[in-house]
């Protein structure tokens, strides 16, 4: 028997597709992609570092160093790693050597050993050691103070040249990790699609008085309170300024 074809022709086939597609742009926030997030006004970016501050005056980075040197190797070895995990790590290693011509007549093989706990310690072990020698080489075993020259040191990129030019040298620069990365499109404080969107972005709105402690508050935010799974929004201290629709909890600081 042959069925003769729908009034509608091959045309009726193609609506249902038209309703799912006009389904989709309702659904709820947290399902599929949320509406990004209104961006702060200057106002609320100032109350949300003036809490900042008041909560921690003096905030520090967790990674363990003592000389501009053992800082920047630190800042090298924790890419893709915890920096408790480095911390371990590098006690023994800088008490070996907190120098450049330390740890170049430490030699790779030794440093590897020191780092093996650390993922691609393979990798940063040949960095350190090479960044190390060109340090002798073309500084005079100095960390220099310019992200340009930084730059050039095998291992180090824009975001590594960023946190030693913050703490070792009292720059005020913004250190984009994907903790801040977080905090700045979900708060609304800075969006912006790679880390120099952010890191631009932090630049021009970030309050003159708070930049040179902003990327270590907007770390610590992001590392134990605006977390990536489960963020903590009813302990949150700005969860009243944040922009973000999938908050677990809109609740106002004391």
């Amino acid at each position: 028997m042959i069925r003769k074809p729908s009034a509608g022709g091959p045309q009726a086939s193609r609506k249902p597709k038209a309703a799912v597609k006009g389904r989709a742009s309702t659904a709820s926030p947290g399902k599929g992609k949320s509406k990004a997030p209104a961006t702060l006004t200057a106002a609320e970016t100032e109350e949300m570092f003036r809490r900042f501050a008041a909560k921690n005056p003096e905030p520090k980075g967790e990674l363990e160093h003592v000389n501009p040197f053992t800082l920047l190797v630190a800042v090298v070895l924790s890419a893709q790693a915890t920096d408790a995990g480095v911390n371990k790590a590098t006690r023994a290693l800088f008490q070996a050597a907190d120098t450049p011509e330390k740890m170049v007549a430490l030699g790779e093989a030794k440093v590897r050993d020191f780092i093996k706990t650390i993922g691609l310690f393979n990798t940063k072990a040949k960095n350190v050691i090479a960044l190390s020698q060109q340090l002798i080489a073309a500084h005079n075993g100095i960390v220099p103070s310019t992200r340009e020259a930084l730059e050039t040191l095998p291992g180090v990129g824009r975001k590594t040249a960023n946190v030693v030019l913050n703490i070792a040298y009292g720059q005020e620069t913004m250190a984009v990790d994907t903790h801040i990365f977080r905090v700045g499109n979900r708060t609304g404080l800075a969006p912006g699609k790679t880390p120099l969107d952010v890191e631009t972005r932090l630049e021009a709105v970030v309050p003159k008085p708070y930049r040179l402690h902003a990327h270590h508050w907007l770390i610590l935010h992001g590392r134990y309170t605006c977390t990536a799974l489960k963020p903590r929004c009813p302990l949150c201290p700005i969860a009243d300024l944040c922009r973000w629709p999938d908050k677990t909890a809109s609740v106002p600081p004391p």
